[in-house]
């Protein structure tokens, strides 16, 4: 160790004797010395300004600690996907909208299976209509892609069967026979509860002869329990972009969302908040007889 400090104790005293002696030597050589130092300082702040580029492009690219949500896909209740009927109804004389009834999603990357890297998490936090949260906020710390696409099955499932639960149940206030009525929902690649509300509408929807949505194109989001209670959801401002974007012109929104809401609802897209299926589906009702301009906005 001490010839290590030695070594580089001398190493440093000739580079002073070697300055010492260039400053004395003649013009040419004082200049030659100059230009070396300069070269040589010019060098290292390249390898430096390099070595920090590098280092910034490996970090960019490392998995990121966040999720990434934007607008994902809607769909019509009313209608198909991927062939096949979202709604079907056996045991019963269903009936024709000329409208629409479209649930939302969010597209989530950053979560269990599916990566993104500290690049695209810096993308999304400086692009408008994303957002961007610490992962352990959106899903449990170690769950696995298979339990999480699990999860996302399974709430999804409920939420169809409490849809059909409230939703025949209210229908029978209607005047529906439900007698033997069965009901299947499906739909490919989305999980979570939060489209029950929209299963329940089209679901009566499909049962009543009447067109509820005047030929009309509504969407909205809200959980549903087998009471008819609609319940808060998350991502709901990216659900109201993805609604316009898809061409919704009213937005069915959970009371319990409305301070999320307020303020950034999309223009040309009028939200309508609903605390109950029969709050739900008297609004639709009202919005496709053009009645529905003294229905409940979001308030602060």
């Amino acid at each position: 160790m001490p010839k290590m400090h030695l070594k580089r104790r001398t190493h440093a005293e000739g580079i002073d004797e070697t300055n010492e002696a260039a400053e004395r030597a003649p013009g040419p050589v004082r200049v030659h010395a100059a230009r070396v130092h300069r070269a040589l300082l010019g060098t290292r702040r390249r390898t430096a300004a390099t070595l920090a580029v590098l280092l910034s492009a490996l970090a960019l690219s490392l998995p990121s600690p966040y999720t990434v949500e934007g607008p994902g896909p809607t769909a019509d209740v009313l209608g198909d996907d991927s062939g096949k009927p979202i709604i079907t109804v056996t045991g019963a004389d269903t009936y024709d909208d000329d409208g629409q009834l479209r649930l939302v999603t969010v597209n989530a990357s950053g979560v269990p299976g599916y990566p993104v890297s500290n690049l695209v998490a810096l993308w999304a936090w400086l692009a408008p209509g994303h957002t961007v949260t610490p992962s352990e906020a959106v899903f449990p710390v170690g769950q696995s892609a298979e339990e999480y696409v699990e999860e996302s099955e399974a709430d999804m499932t409920g939420s169809q069967d409490s849809a059909t639960t409230a939703a025949l149940a209210y229908a029978r206030t209607l005047g529906v026979d439900t007698d033997g009525v069965e009901v299947t929902m499906h739909v490919d690649d989305i999980g979570g509860p939060s489209a029950g509300m929209m299963y329940a509408l089209g679901l009566i929807d499909k049962l009543t002869p009447e067109s509820e949505t005047g030929g009309l194109t509504i969407a909205g989001t809200g959980t549903m329990d087998d009471d008819g209670d609609v319940g808060a959801i998350g991502g709901i401002r990216l659900k109201m972009i993805g609604a316009k974007r898809d061409g919704a012109t009213w937005f069915l929104a959970p009371e319990s969302n409305c301070d999320e809401v307020v303020g950034h609802v999309p223009d040309g897209l009028r939200d309508v908040k609903v605390s109950t299926l029969d709050d739900a589906y008297r609004a639709l009702v009202a919005i496709g007889q053009g009645k529905g301009d003294d229905l409940p906005h979001c308030a602060a």
